[in-house]
């Protein structure tokens, strides 16, 4: 099993886009097959580091690439591309 992690900083005056993002990020979940679990969450303290959080699970390193080039996917990461200032992210085994 993998843990794919993502967490993003948005751009000061994008809030509507970034709720546009995150929404289409989380409806993704049911849509895309080699999703096992995805949990989208802003972060609960305005002004932190990071502006919102990723976890997924995928049965392998495999499946990841496979969503991450789902055009669905990649549709929705258009969006955040144009707001993000920062991005990091992380695969990991459970």
């Amino acid at each position: 099993m993998i843990q794919h992690i993502v967490m993003w900083k948005f751009r000061e005056g994008t809030q509507a886009q970034a709720e546009e993002f995150l929404t289409g990020l989380a409806a993704l979940d049911g849509q895309i097959e080699c999703i096992r679990s995805m949990s989208v969450r802003k972060s609960a303290v305005e002004g932190g580091a990071y502006d919102a959080v990723l976890i997924s699970e995928f049965d392998s390193l495999a499946d990841v690439e496979r969503y991450k080039n789902d055009p669905r996917h990649l549709k929705v990461a258009a969006i955040c591309k144009e707001i993000r200032t920062e991005r990091c992210a992380i695969d990991v085994e459970k």
